[in-house]
């Protein structure tokens, strides 16, 4: 198949790769953080890892999360081209602005916000499908909560395991970090790849390069790209505030809350709704200490990182909303 590649398109492209770059930089210190400061694998080994599952998993796990984003969230008769645009430019400015001040930040509330602002703004209450709404809204209600019981039922069932074990089990722990931080990444390549592929999807069918909503495989390898040169590169100022200041973890804390996100994300990727994967991890950290020693959770600094996701979604929600206003009266 031959495309047409238009200005427009052109332009929308460049900015939804580097959209789906700052999710792989933002990310980077997230994936790698338990093997990092566990001292289970040398940084660049970790990151060499996360960056090889990253680029697979768009490929993998169907395209359930892009369908919900791209084809059953909004009415896309109701909206235009500058509502992907209002959107993906406050998804850049927003990622660049969290890595700045160092904090996890959620690309799915940000991109879930920008879309709705953008939509808001040009043809109202209307353009939202209730089909695919509930089951964004259910799917960021939940992570948090699947992370925190999942981290904590898998502590809990690893720490009933090595009873009695010797410290030399903790070697045994530092080697499973090999198979964790790849399946993190690829479930984290999964969820946040699709999410761009469903829009730049949904852009390729407002601009009439295609009729029906199916993401073509190259859209897929420029997506995997992007968000694989972006774990590559980014992303540690993350590490410390994930690997030390929520829990103190050791190669156990790191296996479970690494394996129990994994899990959680790809699950959401084969029902089709999409998850924060930066609150599945943070909340698994948090269960993954309260099954170990309660007290020991340093419950501030979760505060503060949920108090930055609740207010992702109203943020982002206005700003792309005056964006859209904007780019309607200049084109």
């Amino acid at each position: 198949m031959t495309i047409n590649v238009s200005p427009t398109l052109g332009i929308f492209l460049v900015l939804m790769l580097l959209y789906a770059f700052f999710i792989g930089f933002n990310n980077s210190g997230t994936l790698v953080a338990a093997p990092i400061s566990t001292r289970s694998l040398a940084p660049r080994r970790a990151i060499a890892l996360a960056v090889i599952f990253e680029f697979i998993g768009p490929f993998l796990f169907g395209s359930a999360i892009a369908a919900t984003i791209g084809r059953d969230f909004l009415d896309p008769s109701a909206i235009n081209l500058n509502v992907l645009l209002a959107m993906v430019i406050s998804q850049i400015v927003w990622n660049v602005t969290t890595w700045y001040f160092g904090f996890p930040s959620s690309a799915t509330h940000a991109l879930v916000g920008g879309l709705s602002g953008a939509a808001f703004a040009a043809a109202g209450f209307s353009v939202f499908q209730v089909g695919g709404l509930l089951r964004i809204v259910i799917g960021l209600l939940l992570a948090p909560v699947l992370g925190l019981a999942a981290g904590y039922l898998m502590m809990k069932l690893m720490l009933f395991l090595v009873r009695g074990a010797s410290p030399r089990v903790n070697n045994i722990f530092r080697q499973g970090h090999y198979a964790t931080t790849a399946a993190l990444a690829m479930s984290h390549g999964t969820n946040n790849g699709q999410q761009s592929m469903g829009v730049i999807t949904l852009g390729l069918v407002l601009l009439g390069v295609q009729s029906t909503f199916l993401v073509p495989l190259w859209v897929v390898f420029l997506v995997a790209a992007a968000l694989a040169v972006g774990v590559a590169t980014g992303g540690y100022r993350i590490i410390r505030k994930l690997g030390a200041q929520i829990y103190r973890l050791r190669p156990i804390h790191g296996f479970s809350s690494q394996g129990s996100s994994a899990g959680v994300i790809l699950a959401s990727a084969l029902v089709g709704s999409p998850v924060s994967t930066t609150q599945v991890i943070s909340t698994s950290i948090m269960g993954v200490g309260a099954a170990d020693r309660l007290r020991g959770v340093r419950w501030g600094i979760a505060g503060n990182i949920m108090t930055a996701w609740l207010v992702t979604i109203p943020v982002v929600f206005v700003f792309s909303a005056v964006l859209y206003l904007i780019l309607a009266r200049v084109a």
